[in-house]
């Protein structure tokens, strides 16, 4: 009887995890926090960075998964992309630039949304941003502030939508 139970248990929790990945989407290695905020010698548990760019603490999420899901948080495009907001921190000056691709099946090009004039002149400290993902799946995002090759941060995140995912519907410029 108890190995019944357990087999059980077990199959339910793969079938959870299988229902929620893409086809085809096998392993993803998200990147975890490192505590580094950039320009900040105090650091925060959720973050990501070096001393030139970080994201967080509003940036990476649990388990580096951003779920999709009704009621939840993010919003879905005309297009059927996925956009979520997430906070960087910029200790070099310039403009935040983003971009990224899919790493485990084909997809268009990360799409990003980084409004002006966050931090001191709009050229350090937080800047608020959405990241719109054409599909669910793995992610490489790397961030760049102005032409500094050493203000440069990348970071994998997995993507799941559960059903329609959030309610919101938003098509940022």
């Amino acid at each position: 009887m108890k190995t019944g139970i357990s087999i059980l248990v077990f199959t339910s929790a793969s079938a959870i995890a299988f229902a929620q990945q893409p086809p085809g989407s096998g392993a993803c290695s998200v990147t975890t926090p490192n505590g580094v905020v950039a320009g900040q010698a105090a650091r925060d548990d959720e973050s990501f960075g070096n001393a030139a760019l970080s994201v967080g603490p509003f940036g990476l999420w649990p388990n580096g998964t951003v779920i999709f899901e009704p009621g939840g948080p993010g919003f879905v495009t005309r297009d059927g992309a996925l956009g979520m907001k997430f906070g960087w921190t910029r200790g070099a000056r310039g403009r935040l630039k983003i971009s990224g691709h899919r790493l485990d099946g084909e997809a268009p090009s990360l799409r990003s949304n980084v409004p002006c004039c966050y931090g001191e002149n709009g050229e350090t400290g937080f800047q608020a941003t959405y990241l719109i993902f054409p599909t669910p799946g793995c992610w490489e995002v790397t961030g760049q502030v102005g032409d500094h090759q050493d203000a440069k941060l990348t970071f994998v995140t997995k993507v799941v939508k559960v059903a329609e995912g959030p309610s919101w519907r938003l098509d940022p410029r």
